[in-house]
């Protein structure tokens, strides 16, 4: 195998965040593939340490600090024409490290993480392309508009994002996508490249890690009657927020009349104003960013995720199945896991009434929990595993070109 060259939009180390943690795993597997050459993008002190990490597994690499504003990263894009997705990560540092790195090695294959760095993709490069999208961006600016989220700006970006991955997909030897439902979408929405070949590589779970034998539940939280609700996640991500607020605002006063002990936890780097403001509610803690997630996922009674706009699996939902604990989740946030309601979680709509209702009937049983927990972690192993998980990635690597293309 020739060398791999990965362009990432975020240094994959450390693995906290999902983006990240799936970062991770493609770049530890191409490593094990051939020797990979890395460039990618350091937004805070945390992404700079990992630069010890990077080197350890690359043949070399190149970080550089993402330090335009949003602000003007909108005024280039507007001037340009282009989406601020990709004006916010342009750098002319790394595009000439690209071009340098496949002039002076044996670049044969170029695979991106996110779409934003397709940008980087020369347009005389004639190896192999692997683009992982993860999930299909455009509908995702889409669903905000829709939500009444920046309606002009999301409407913008969502229609200029369909053009970029509907290039990428013209470009592409292969196009990952995290979820069949993602991945039909995807297909759905291209017009110049029915025949893209389209792939699914869904998210895994280091299951070792999140263990529910590896970790002790939180003491503070296990010490309190409860029960114990727990929500985890980036919370200045867009959807994260809109979940948490609706948790504090609609499900926890609800659940709270059946159970006056109940308590929600927010746990997750960054909270919000807005969810800072709700952080004296009755029952109500927001941790903010925490070493380790684990203590607070085995304090659960339950893991709740009622997300309202997603896209792709949700790793919080993966992490809190392996840790053997109930969840409790709304159907855009069980997208592209294939569990099933009543026996390794518990679906339902976004209605705090139904919801403390599917609590009350699970805490009525002693052992229905632990058997629900068991059975999550059970499905988990059985087909998140990141090994099983990333098999296909090594023939979409080390095939020929034509023959990749001819794959689907």
């Amino acid at each position: 195998m020739d060398d791999i060259l990965f362009l990432a939009h975020r240094v994959p180390f450390p693995p906290n965040r999902g983006d990240k943690i799936r970062a991770h795993h493609l770049l530890k597997k191409l490593a094990q593939i051939g020797r990979v050459h890395v460039g990618c993008f350091a937004e805070s002190d945390e992404d700079r340490a990992g630069e010890g990490d990077l080197r350890a597994i690359t043949a070399s690499h190149r970080i550089v600090d993402r330090t335009k504003p949003l602000i003007l990263a909108g005024i280039e894009a507007v001037i340009s024409r282009k989406p601020v997705s990709l004006t916010a990560f342009h750098s002319n540092s790394l595009k000439n490290w690209v071009r340098d790195t496949i002039a002076e090695r044996a670049i044969t294959t170029i695979v991106i993480f996110s779409g934003q760095m397709g940008q980087y993709i020369p347009d005389d490069f004639a190896g192999r392309v692997v683009v992982d999208l993860c999930d299909v961006d455009s509908a995702k600016f889409e669903n905000y508009a829709a939500s009444g989220q920046r309606v002009w700006l999301n409407n913008r970006e969502a229609q200029l994002l369909a053009g970029q991955e509907e290039q990428l997909a013209r470009r592409a030897d292969a196009t990952i996508l995290i979820s069949e439902a993602e991945a039909a979408l995807f297909r759905s929405r291209l017009k110049s490249a029915p025949s893209a070949n389209v792939q699914v590589i869904g998210n895994g779970i280091d299951a070792a890690f999140f263990n529910p034998n590896a970790a002790a539940p939180h003491e503070e939280i296990n010490a309190r009657s409860g029960p114990h609700f727990v929500f985890t996640g980036q919370m200045d991500y867009s959807p994260n927020e809109t979940a948490a607020l609706w948790a504090i605002d609609a499900f926890l006063p609800c659940i709270r009349r059946t159970f006056p002990g109940a308590e929600l936890h927010i746990v997750g780097r960054n909270p919000t104003k807005r969810l800072l403001a709700q952080d004296r509610a009755p029952g109500l803690t927001i941790w903010g960013e925490v070493p380790d997630v684990r203590p607070f996922i085995a304090a659960a009674d339950f893991v709740v995720a009622p997300l309202m706009i997603a896209r792709g699996v949700q790793n919080k939902v993966l992490e809190a199945m392996a840790m053997a604990r109930p969840v409790l989740l709304t159907p855009e946030a069980a997208t592209g896991i294939d569990a099933r309601d009543g026996e390794q979680w518990l679906l339902c709509m976004a209605d705090p009434d139904a919801m403390a209702e599917r609590v009350r009937t699970l805490l009525s049983d002693p052992n229905a929990a632990a058997k629900l927990g068991t059975a999550a972690r059970q499905f988990v192993l059985d087909n998140h595993d990141w090994g099983a998980m990333l098999a296909p990635l090594e023939a979409l690597v080390g095939a020929k070109g034509a023959e990749a293309k001819d794959a689907a």
